[in-house]
């Protein structure tokens, strides 16, 4: 690899690490933080939109797996950046939700599967997400032996992470 790609992911690193922790802050402060909005505007409507999302991302996760494993490297980096832009869409529209609605408690009769269930998706997701952005780098940087070693249990997290928010959103609502 050459130089340039190495100084090109040092500096990418960097922002991945900043990104992370703004977002890891900002999620963890958002309970914390409440705006009102104007009368008769509500964002009800976004639970529902952000389970779509994950459960996008987890089909796109695995076309992504499949077009690697079918060596179809240009539509596995095309998918990704799917899956990315995706949880990108999921992430804002997540602070946006939580920052201005109440949360919503679960009173159905299986409180103790749906918390456990709930636990492990918000900290796999706090977890992965710096390193989603590593493993994007290092593809990124043309650093593929080190993508590849990463990505073989990023990946499985990350899918575990984009079905369990679907499944907890059905157990909720």
């Amino acid at each position: 690899m050459d130089q340039s790609n190495l100084e090109l992911a040092k500096k990418l690193n960097r922002w991945a690490w900043v990104i992370s922790a703004v977002v890891l802050i900002l999620v963890a402060m958002m309970r914390r933080i409440h705006f009102e909005l104007p009368e008769g505007v509500s964002l009800g409507f976004l639970p529902g939109f952000h389970a779509t999302v994950n459960a996008l991302t987890a089909v796109v996760l695995l076309v992504a797996y499949y077009f690697i494993k079918n060596k179809k490297v240009e539509q596995h980096r095309k998918a990704i950046y799917v899956a990315v832009v995706l949880s990108v869409i999921f992430l804002l529209s997540y602070v946006a939700y939580h920052i201005t609605t109440a949360p919503k408690i679960y009173v159905g009769d299986y409180r103790t599967l749906y918390l456990i269930l709930l636990a492990s998706h918000i900290v796999l997701a706090a977890v992965i997400f710096p390193f989603i952005l590593f493993t994007f780098v290092r593809a990124y940087t043309n650093q593929f032996d080190r993508h590849k070693r990463m990505a073989r249990w990023v990946w499985p997290v990350w899918l575990y992470v984009a079905v369990s928010g679907p499944m907890c959103y059905l157990m909720l609502y």
